[in-house]
């Protein structure tokens, strides 16, 4: 495993305003291979402009976060996600003794979340990390059947959601189950071993989805989740810290997103919404939860109820939607409450924009003419985070335009070949 420390300024504080204590480091963990995520980007850039050290397992020297002037060490750890447990914390306890330190740990994957709380102990003495009163929830939370027999146990609204558990049960729903229905993983974290969905489909016939589970096993390893109409409801999310006595929520609406409708976020505003702060808070009481956490709500104007779709017991990717007047997001909350210093409140961010530059580009593209997926605040956003983009760290643009280009690239040449074939 190698270290590599980059040759940095020491970066800026954020405003003279939270305060961190710049002695303890953070570790950006991810499992398996996905340069060009804009979360663990937010991340070091959150952490650095602090001053704390941040370092982060990267797929090579030019990747957005490797490149980044707030990250101050890349660690070379090749994952595929799919390593047993005691591969996991060998790994691990190696980056600790080439840190030298003890770090806070931010997974930015279910993957990696879910392998950090059932170490637990094992890695207590060389990181610092939220930890359940349960171990095995983390798994249950990012599960979506665990996640849905939760909710029906704590009174939280989910859409109605069905578990086929052999093939003949998918065809039963065919024959006499409502369309549109959406299909999901039934657990995302287990992709690389049992491949089904590669994320939330919307399927809108039976013969749809018969021709979609002629790839998959006899346990189909999906979900059945009602589809609700997208002139009837409202995309909104959740991202909060909870834990060591703390508790910091943030909602706003989804504008777009990519895939339409049902992918990752490419543009949301901050809006305070009490109600579902109260369910997401209500939640994590029940659960015992502790940690970052990112959910997707939907509002189904039908009944007027807010129905929990995704819960990841982790950094989300557009976390950095959500800062409050005094500085405080979501991941630097985690490090003030785990290194005993108190998390302070300031203003909600009312109103604040995100864009995922490179995502949002097609998403407009794919909303033109039609409404967004949740209301806007009204006015103009008084401040927009960019994924990719900032003035005090300019170069992380280049390797995400190079890595979008080469798929597009690579096509353009193949066929040129096939046409001088």
């Amino acid at each position: 495993m190698l270290l590599e420390d980059a040759a940095l300024p020491d970066p800026p504080s954020a405003g003279g305003r939270v305060e961190l204590d710049r002695s303890v480091p953070a570790l950006l963990l991810k499992l398996g291979s996905y340069p060009l995520h804009h979360g663990g980007l937010g991340v070091v850039r959150s952490l650095g402009r602090c001053g704390v050290d941040v370092y982060a397992v990267t797929e090579g020297r030019f990747t957005p976060a490797a490149v980044s002037r707030h990250l101050r060490g890349r660690l070379s750890w090749p994952t595929s996600g799919g390593e047993d447990p005691a591969e996991l914390a060998e790994g691990l306890h190696g980056i600790a003794r080439s840190l030298g330190r003890r770090a806070v740990l931010v997974p930015t994957d279910d993957e990696s979340a879910i392998a950090i709380s059932e170490l637990g102990d094992d890695l207590a003495d060389d990181f610092l990390f939220p930890r359940c009163v349960d171990p095995g929830l983390p798994r249950r939370l990012a599960s979506k059947e665990g996640l849905a027999a939760l909710c029906a146990r704590h009174g939280i609204p989910t859409p109605h959601t069905v578990v086929p558990a052999a093939l003949d049960d998918v065809e039963e729903y065919a024959a006499h189950g409502s369309f549109p229905v959406v299909v999901k993983s039934r657990a995302p974290f287990e992709r690389h071993s049992n491949p089904t969905v590669r994320s939330s489909t919307v399927v809108t016939t039976p013969d749809e989805l018969r021709a979609l589970a002629l790839d998959w096993r006899d346990d189909p390893g999906v979900i059945l989740q009602e589809y609700l109409p997208r002139e009837d409801s409202e995309d909104w999310v959740v991202h909060a810290w909870t834990g060591a006595g703390a508790t910091s929520v943030f909602t706003g609406v989804k504008l777009r997103s990519w895939p339409p409708r049902a992918g990752v976020t490419t543009a949301g505003r901050a809006c305070w919404n009490p109600e579902l702060a109260e369910l997401a808070t209500r939640l994590f009481t029940a659960t015992g939860f502790s940690g970052i956490a990112d959910l997707d709500f939907r509002r189904d104007r039908r009944d007027d109820r807010y129905k929990l779709v995704d819960f990841n017991p982790r950094v989300g990717a557009q976390f950095r939607l959500f800062e409050d007047a005094g500085g405080l997001d979501v991941v630097r909350a985690q490090h003030l409450a785990l290194t005993g210093r108190a998390v302070p409140h300031a203003a909600f961010p009312e109103g604040r924009a995100f864009v995922a530059e490179d995502f949002d580009y097609v998403a407009r593209l794919a909303y033109r003419g039609e409404p967004t997926d949740a209301p806007a605040p009204v006015g103009r956003a008084p401040s927009t985070e960019r994924a990719w983009f900032a003035l005090d760290d300019p170069l992380p643009v280049l390797p995400m335009v190079l890595g979008r280009a080469r798929p597009v690239l690579s096509r353009a040449r193949r066929k040129v070949r096939l046409r001088r074939r």
